[in-house]
Protein backbone atom coordinates (compact mmCIF):
# COMPACT_ATOMS: atom_id res chain seq x y z
CA UNK A 1 0.00 0.00 0.00
CA UNK A 2 1.24 3.73 -0.97
CA UNK A 3 0.82 6.32 0.98
CA UNK A 4 -0.37 9.02 -0.59
CA UNK A 5 0.25 12.56 1.06
CA UNK A 6 -2.90 13.67 -0.45
CA UNK A 7 -4.75 11.37 1.89
CA UNK A 8 -3.41 12.37 5.41
CA UNK A 9 -5.42 14.94 7.14
CA UNK A 10 -3.08 17.37 8.76
CA UNK A 11 -6.09 19.32 10.36
CA UNK A 12 -7.29 18.14 13.72
CA UNK A 13 -9.39 15.41 13.21
CA UNK A 14 -12.71 15.71 13.23
CA UNK A 15 -15.56 13.62 14.12
CA UNK A 16 -16.34 12.53 10.89
CA UNK A 17 -12.95 11.75 10.48
CA UNK A 18 -13.48 8.81 13.63
CA UNK A 19 -16.57 7.45 11.89
CA UNK A 20 -15.66 4.13 10.74
CA UNK A 21 -18.26 4.44 7.79
CA UNK A 22 -16.39 7.39 6.38
CA UNK A 23 -12.77 6.09 7.42
CA UNK A 24 -13.89 2.30 5.11
CA UNK A 25 -15.70 4.28 2.41
CA UNK A 26 -13.24 7.46 1.91
CA UNK A 27 -10.15 5.65 3.31
CA UNK A 28 -9.94 8.68 5.79
CA UNK A 29 -6.70 8.83 7.39
CA UNK A 30 -5.03 11.60 9.77
CA UNK A 31 -1.51 12.46 11.36
CA UNK A 32 -1.55 11.32 14.95
CA UNK A 33 1.18 10.94 17.21
CA UNK A 34 1.71 8.60 20.77
CA UNK A 35 4.24 9.73 23.58
CA UNK A 36 5.80 7.45 25.69
CA UNK A 37 7.36 9.24 28.31
CA UNK A 38 9.54 7.52 31.01
CA UNK A 39 10.99 9.01 34.37
CA UNK A 40 14.52 8.66 35.51
CA UNK A 41 13.53 4.89 36.73
CA UNK A 42 13.02 4.36 33.62
CA UNK A 43 9.44 3.09 33.99
CA UNK A 44 7.06 4.46 31.66
CA UNK A 45 3.86 6.45 32.45
CA UNK A 46 0.39 5.09 31.13
CA UNK A 47 -2.68 6.73 31.04
CA UNK A 48 -6.48 6.01 31.12
CA UNK A 49 -8.39 7.48 29.05
CA UNK A 50 -11.20 9.59 30.39
CA UNK A 51 -15.07 7.56 30.15
CA UNK A 52 -16.07 10.65 28.36
CA UNK A 53 -13.88 10.14 24.86
CA UNK A 54 -15.88 9.03 21.78
CA UNK A 55 -13.41 6.70 20.96
CA UNK A 56 -11.90 4.06 23.52
CA UNK A 57 -13.05 5.20 26.46
CA UNK A 58 -12.13 3.57 29.64
CA UNK A 59 -8.99 1.85 27.69
CA UNK A 60 -5.43 1.83 29.27
CA UNK A 61 -2.64 3.79 26.82
CA UNK A 62 0.62 4.88 26.45
CA UNK A 63 1.61 8.36 28.26
CA UNK A 64 -0.21 10.92 25.42
CA UNK A 65 -2.25 10.07 22.45
CA UNK A 66 -3.58 13.10 19.90
CA UNK A 67 -3.61 14.67 16.49
CA UNK A 68 -1.42 18.21 15.21
CA UNK A 69 -3.16 20.77 14.87
CA UNK A 70 -3.18 22.77 11.64
CA UNK A 71 -1.06 25.61 12.56
CA UNK A 72 2.16 27.05 11.71
CA UNK A 73 3.98 25.42 14.57
CA UNK A 74 2.72 22.37 14.36
CA UNK A 75 3.18 21.65 10.53
CA UNK A 76 7.10 22.04 10.45
CA UNK A 77 8.06 18.51 8.71
CA UNK A 78 11.92 18.99 9.53
CA UNK A 79 13.12 16.76 12.58
CA UNK A 80 9.17 15.71 13.43
CA UNK A 81 9.27 19.49 14.65
CA UNK A 82 5.50 20.13 14.39
CA UNK A 83 4.30 16.91 15.83
CA UNK A 84 7.11 17.61 18.48
CA UNK A 85 5.41 20.71 19.39
CA UNK A 86 1.65 18.75 19.42
CA UNK A 87 3.13 17.10 21.23
CA UNK A 88 4.31 18.95 24.24
CA UNK A 89 1.38 20.80 24.13
CA UNK A 90 -0.94 17.80 25.04
CA UNK A 91 0.57 16.59 27.25
CA UNK A 92 0.31 20.09 29.09
CA UNK A 93 -3.75 19.31 28.04
CA UNK A 94 -4.12 15.98 28.99
CA UNK A 95 -2.02 15.33 31.88
CA UNK A 96 -0.99 19.24 33.13
CA UNK A 97 2.71 18.44 32.37
CA UNK A 98 3.94 22.25 32.29
CA UNK A 99 6.17 22.67 29.21
CA UNK A 100 9.18 23.45 30.96
CA UNK A 101 9.09 19.90 31.62
CA UNK A 102 8.96 18.67 28.23
CA UNK A 103 11.23 20.88 26.28
CA UNK A 104 10.37 19.95 22.70
CA UNK A 105 14.18 19.03 21.67
CA UNK A 106 14.28 16.39 24.23
CA UNK A 107 11.62 14.31 22.28
CA UNK A 108 12.96 11.74 20.24
CA UNK A 109 10.89 10.50 17.21
CA UNK A 110 11.50 6.98 16.69
CA UNK A 111 9.25 5.59 14.08
CA UNK A 112 6.39 5.82 11.97
CA UNK A 113 3.31 3.39 12.07
CA UNK A 114 -0.16 3.24 9.75
CA UNK A 115 -2.94 1.35 11.79
CA UNK A 116 -6.43 0.85 11.46
CA UNK A 117 -8.75 0.24 14.17
CA UNK A 118 -12.28 0.43 15.58
CA UNK A 119 -13.68 1.43 18.67
CA UNK A 120 -17.00 0.00 18.35
CA UNK A 121 -19.83 -0.18 15.79
CA UNK A 122 -19.15 3.17 14.86
CA UNK A 123 -16.07 5.12 16.00
CA UNK A 124 -12.58 3.99 15.16
CA UNK A 125 -9.06 5.20 13.83
CA UNK A 126 -6.75 5.51 11.05
CA UNK A 127 -4.26 7.08 11.57
CA UNK A 128 0.07 7.55 10.23
CA UNK A 129 1.30 7.49 13.86
CA UNK A 130 4.67 9.26 15.13
CA UNK A 131 6.10 7.12 18.05
CA UNK A 132 7.64 9.85 20.47
CA UNK A 133 9.73 8.41 23.59
CA UNK A 134 11.35 10.92 25.95
CA UNK A 135 13.30 10.89 29.64
CA UNK A 136 11.91 13.26 32.10
CA UNK A 137 11.14 13.58 35.82
CA UNK A 138 8.17 15.62 35.54
CA UNK A 139 4.91 16.90 38.09
CA UNK A 140 1.46 15.26 36.59
CA UNK A 141 -2.18 16.91 37.18
CA UNK A 142 -4.28 14.76 34.99
CA UNK A 143 -7.17 16.72 33.47
CA UNK A 144 -10.14 14.35 34.81
CA UNK A 145 -12.23 15.39 30.92
CA UNK A 146 -9.47 13.65 29.44
CA UNK A 147 -8.02 11.07 32.01
CA UNK A 148 -9.52 8.60 34.16
CA UNK A 149 -6.24 7.48 36.08
CA UNK A 150 -2.52 6.74 35.99
CA UNK A 151 0.03 4.81 36.32
CA UNK A 152 3.55 4.11 35.87
CA UNK A 153 5.11 1.33 34.95
CA UNK A 154 7.90 -0.75 35.09
CA UNK A 155 8.61 -3.84 31.82
CA UNK A 156 7.49 -6.72 34.58
CA UNK A 157 4.08 -4.62 35.46
CA UNK A 158 3.54 -3.88 31.57
CA UNK A 159 3.52 -7.81 31.06
CA UNK A 160 1.53 -8.68 34.06
CA UNK A 161 -0.54 -5.99 32.15
CA UNK A 162 -1.19 -7.73 29.26
CA UNK A 163 -1.32 -11.14 30.62
CA UNK A 164 -4.66 -9.64 32.37
CA UNK A 165 -6.51 -7.69 29.20
CA UNK A 166 -5.60 -10.98 27.21
CA UNK A 167 -7.18 -12.82 29.82
CA UNK A 168 -10.07 -10.11 30.06
CA UNK A 169 -9.48 -9.60 33.68
CA UNK A 170 -11.02 -6.59 35.62
CA UNK A 171 -12.69 -5.63 32.61
CA UNK A 172 -8.60 -4.34 31.58
CA UNK A 173 -8.44 -3.54 28.14
CA UNK A 174 -5.62 -1.61 26.01
CA UNK A 175 -5.75 0.94 23.27
CA UNK A 176 -4.73 -0.85 19.74
CA UNK A 177 -2.52 1.55 18.70
CA UNK A 178 -0.62 0.87 22.02
CA UNK A 179 -0.76 -2.84 21.91
CA UNK A 180 0.41 -2.50 18.33
CA UNK A 181 3.65 -0.74 19.64
CA UNK A 182 4.27 -3.15 22.38
CA UNK A 183 4.20 -6.07 20.16
CA UNK A 184 6.21 -4.77 17.92
CA UNK A 185 8.37 -2.31 19.39
CA UNK A 186 8.34 -1.35 22.66
CA UNK A 187 10.55 -3.98 24.72
CA UNK A 188 13.37 -3.62 22.60
CA UNK A 189 13.03 0.39 22.28
CA UNK A 190 12.82 0.26 25.98
CA UNK A 191 15.97 -1.73 26.29
CA UNK A 192 17.50 1.12 24.35
CA UNK A 193 16.19 3.87 27.25
CA UNK A 194 17.28 1.87 29.66
CA UNK A 195 21.07 1.34 27.82
CA UNK A 196 20.75 5.16 26.99
CA UNK A 197 21.13 3.85 23.30
CA UNK A 198 18.35 5.49 22.19
CA UNK A 199 19.10 7.09 18.91
CA UNK A 200 20.06 3.99 17.60
CA UNK A 201 17.12 2.60 17.27
CA UNK A 202 15.68 5.53 14.89
CA UNK A 203 13.94 4.94 11.96
CA UNK A 204 12.02 7.88 10.78
CA UNK A 205 11.89 6.27 7.23
CA UNK A 206 10.06 3.70 7.46
CA UNK A 207 6.32 3.81 7.76
CA UNK A 208 5.20 0.26 9.63
CA UNK A 209 2.37 -0.75 8.09
CA UNK A 210 0.36 -2.83 10.63
CA UNK A 211 -2.98 -2.64 9.45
Amino acid sequence: MIVSTELINTRLSSIAGHLMEKIEKDNLLHRAFSVFLFNSKHELLLQQRSGTKVTFPLVWTNTCCSHPLYRESELIAENALGVRNAAQRKLLDELGIPAEDVPVDQFTPLGRMLYKAPSDGKWGEHELDYLLFIVRDVAVNPNPDEVADIKYVNQEDLKELLKKADAGEEGLKLSPWFRLVVDNFLFKWWDHVQKGTLPEAIDMKTIHKLI
